[in-house]
């Protein structure tokens, strides 16, 4: 990954070329971690991991003002993107279902389908917020494994933490998040 942190170190001083070097770097790794994420649906689904990982890098380079100083933060905010995308999505379902607004919509290999409700998935998006207010370190990590479906190792790999830390953050935030599941 040193040639990724180079062009990341670009892309921080402001490089426009970067973002174009970036993509062929790692978009095999974006694409497992999105395919791991995507595993458990159904067979018949004809979606593919691809178009996660293609909506969450459209939002990562679109914004001009995005640097990342880092490999982890990065990584952070491809987690992030891709759990934006997710719960915008479940937020959309949510509502149609409940017979609001009717939209035409193009059934294209850019929709995603979620195995998780859409309640669950807009209850652990709320809980996490408040988690990212108690520490944002676990609010983090929970990102990376719950909505990337990176490993434990993976996961504090990107945050630059201790395997051990990791591995209390995320005893800790489960903790947590299942507290507030529980209460609301």
């Amino acid at each position: 990954m040193s040639d990724a942190r180079h062009i990341l170190e670009r892309a921080r001083q402001g490089d426009p070329q970067a973002a174009e070097e970036l993509l062929p770097l790692i978009y095999d790794e974006l694409r497992r971690l999105a395919a791991h994420k995507m595993a458990n649906e159904a067979a018949a689904q004809t979606l593919q991991p691809t178009a996660l990982v293609h909506e969450a890098w459209l939002r990562l380079v679109g914004n001009d003002a995005a640097k990342f100083q880092s490999r982890a933060h990065f990584f952070a905010a491809a987690a992030e993107a891709m759990r934006r995308i997710l719960i915008e999505r479940a937020r959309r379902r949510k509502v149609l279902a409940k017979g609001g607004f009717v939209e035409r919509e193009e059934l294209t290999d850019s929709k995603l389908v979620v195995k998780a409700p859409d309640d669950e998935l807009l209850a652990v998006s709320e809980a996490l917020e408040r988690l990212e207010a108690e520490d944002a370190a676990a609010a983090r990590l929970v990102k990376l494994r719950y909505f990337v479906g990176m490993s434990m190792p993976a996961a504090a790999e990107i945050l630059e933490m201790p395997l051990r830390s990791a591995e209390r953050s995320w005893t800790f935030a489960r903790a947590f998040l299942r507290h507030e599941l529980e209460r609301g």
